[in-house]
């Protein structure tokens, strides 16, 4: 039977949602995980997981049955200008617990951890249910109201985490002020059998111009490709036919030409990612707080969205946990949140940052624009040190700060 009362409620049954709906169940808090969907099939959704997340996946006791699985170990990332290699790296150089990126599909990494969350009684996952409202008294928010197969109800929780996403419906009920910032440019997605010639191991980036191009070998033997188009693109390049989408392959690889013509014949077959960041400058209201994408939306590059979605849910957990065991629980979780943003936000500007100059590299089509970014990957190439501290930013930032306490 679902519950009406729960000590947390989360809205959202992605990364960060199971993430934190598992660590709580596992610290004896009654969750309540609430997802609109009645299964994980999410097709082009964060499939790559970094080297940080993965040490957070071993820590949530869910590592080895999502290996066993399936799931792609990503060893080496290689970044081509115009058909010249610029940037070759070896995650294996990096001296970490976890070294090695994993590309696996969502739907195994929330499976496995509904699985394990389900075998705790003080779990309860509560599918196809949506939030069409917020329960609210003297100014905090007390519970949610969903709509489930069997009509309305309410669920009253202490706390409700809005975990649901990019576009969290949470966020626009809360009332806390958030502003989208689009980027530049959309991203293209599609799915092809990998080519003979390519192993299942490298993350390759393919660039030409102001154009660009991601690789991602994807289980079992696939590859997943994402290529930029124009911000609003996406109605003239369909307008010019699906033969346009080819020869924008073509471009950047020309290994797969034969494929993308046989595999994706119709624009039906592709997946658009609107590219925008969230700005949410409070994340929490008394009863209330958003986490992952629904705080802080992240650009594809790099790989970012999973990994901080998953370390918000763990840094977040134990903290609700202590304040939930205070007398004056209501004001103790309050404080939790403002504690929380203050721990998290820095660590998601920074990566944001990376990602904005990392797109604004990309966007160079000019002969000196060109010029200057194949320099500073090469010289990146060269440095063992410029390597080591640039990419340790992206992937092994949780990794480093453990490792210097």
């Amino acid at each position: 039977m679902s519950p009406t009362a729960v000590d947390v409620c989360v809205v959202g049954g992605g990364p960060a949602g199971l993430a934190l709906g598992l660590e709580l169940a596992r610290q004896g808090v009654e969750v309540a995980v609430v997802e609109q969907s009645g299964h994980f099939n999410r097709s082009f959704r964060g499939e790559s997981v970094s080297p940080d997340a993965v040490l957070v996946l071993d820590r949530l006791g869910v590592l080895d049955k999502i290996k066993a699985e399936g799931a792609l170990t990503t060893t080496r990332m290689e970044i081509t200008e115009d058909g010249r290699t610029v940037l070759d790296t070896a995650f294996a150089d990096f001296e970490y617990e976890h070294r090695f990126p994993l590309e696996l599909p969502q739907p195994t990494l929330l499976g496995v951890m509904d699985n394990v969350a389900s075998g705790f009684d003080n779990f309860s996952m509560l599918r196809k249910s949506t939030v069409v409202g917020l329960l609210e008294a003297d100014g905090a928010v007390t519970g949610v109201r969903i709509k489930d197969p069997g009509g309305e109800r309410e669920l009253a929780a202490k706390i409700v985490i809005g975990a649901d996403g990019r576009y969290s419906k949470v966020l626009e009920m809360s009332g806390l002020a958030h502003e989208r910032v689009p980027l530049d440019r959309d991203v293209v997605w599609l799915k092809l059998p990998l080519p003979p010639e390519w192993d299942t191991e490298t993350y390759r980036v393919r660039i030409k111009g102001d154009r660009h191009g991601l690789f991602i070998p994807t289980y079992p033997d696939m590859v997943r490709v994402g290529f930029n188009i124009p911000k609003g693109g996406l109605r003239e390049l369909r307008k010019q036919g699906i033969g346009a989408l080819h020869e924008k392959i073509d471009e950047l690889a020309p290994e797969l030409s034969t494929l993308v013509r046989e595999k994706v014949t119709g624009y039906s077959d592709t997946s658009m990612l609107d590219i925008f960041t969230s700005v949410v400058p409070r994340w929490s209201r008394d009863g209330l707080l958003v986490i992952g994408d629904a705080a802080h939306t992240l650009s594809p590059v790099l790989g970012q969205g999973v990994n901080h979605a998953l370390i918000d849910a763990v840094t977040l957990a134990p903290m609700l946990t202590a304040a939930l065991e205070e007398a004056d629980h209501r004001t103790a979780l309050a404080a939790a949140a403002v504690e929380f943003q203050r721990i998290r936000e820095p660590e998601v500007k920074r990566s944001r940052g990376l990602q904005l100059r990392q797109e604004r590299m990309f966007t160079f089509g000019s002969r000196a624009g060109v010029f200057l970014r194949s320099s500073l990957y090469r010289a990146m190439n060269r440095s063992a040190f410029l390597k080591q501290r640039v990419l340790a930013d992206a992937y092994f930032r949780l990794q480093k700060r453990e490792k210097a306490a």
